[in-house]
């Protein structure tokens, strides 16, 4: 079965931080900054609000021919008509697929495990996250990832998205050693200027080291 992957070019996955009131402005910042991949994680219970902010940066993302990805949660994807959904682990995969269609985009985090990225690929994930790399402040407990887990993965056929305290000083590293995506939520999303920091860690493809 042919499930729909992440966008061929590399570069920026943004992961939303949660409730703000700015929240489209600073988006529209971030996929102006280059960011390929727009994920809505908000893991509130307000369900009113998270379905409006979705509906909004669903419209958001498809001006902008970006996929939207929501963090855990099958329903509010499939309400907004978003292009997937990130998992956070393999054995809701076969539900969420059936839910959501063979087109739909679904990831798995595996965080420092091969064998949960070889399951994961397995059962029809779309691509696969890795990490902590460095210290999260979103997740400060997150067990850290070697980085040679890159490497050792790149046989597994989908991409692959590094994560976990990754910012424009240490992304380098990562895509040295096979990351298709850099995910970032504080180091975009915390900053002043939301747009130059996405730029700063989209900028790190297309420098002549991070060039495939």
């Amino acid at each position: 079965m042919n499930h729909w992957l992440l966008p061929a070019t590399r570069g920026l996955y943004a992961i939303t931080n949660g409730p703000r009131p700015d929240l489209p402005a600073v988006m529209a910042q971030a996929l102006a900054g280059g960011a390929r991949v727009l994920q809505y994680r908000d893991e509130s219970d307000d369900s009113t609000r998270r379905q409006h902010e979705a509906t909004a940066l669903r419209q958001l993302c498809r001006a902008h021919g970006v996929p939207l990805i929501i963090d855990a949660d099958v329903a509010l994807a499939l309400a907004v008509s978003a292009d997937g959904v990130h998992l956070d682990d393999v054995a809701s995969l076969g539900s969420a697929r059936a839910a959501l269609g063979d087109r739909a985009i679904i990831g798995v985090s595996c965080r420092d495990s091969l064998q949960s990225a070889q399951e994961a690929v397995r059962a029809g994930a779309s691509y696969v996250s890795f990490g902590a790399f460095f210290h999260s402040r979103t997740k400060p407990l997150a067990p850290r990832a070697p980085l040679d887990l890159l490497r050792q993965s790149a046989a597994l056929g989908v991409p692959r998205v590094a994560i976990g305290g990754i910012t424009p000083d240490n992304g380098r590293l990562l895509i040295e050693a096979g990351a298709d995506y850099l995910a970032a939520i504080s180091a975009v999303f915390d900053a002043s200027d939301v747009r130059d920091a996405a730029q700063r860690i989209s900028d790190l493809y297309s420098s002549p080291s991070g060039t495939p």
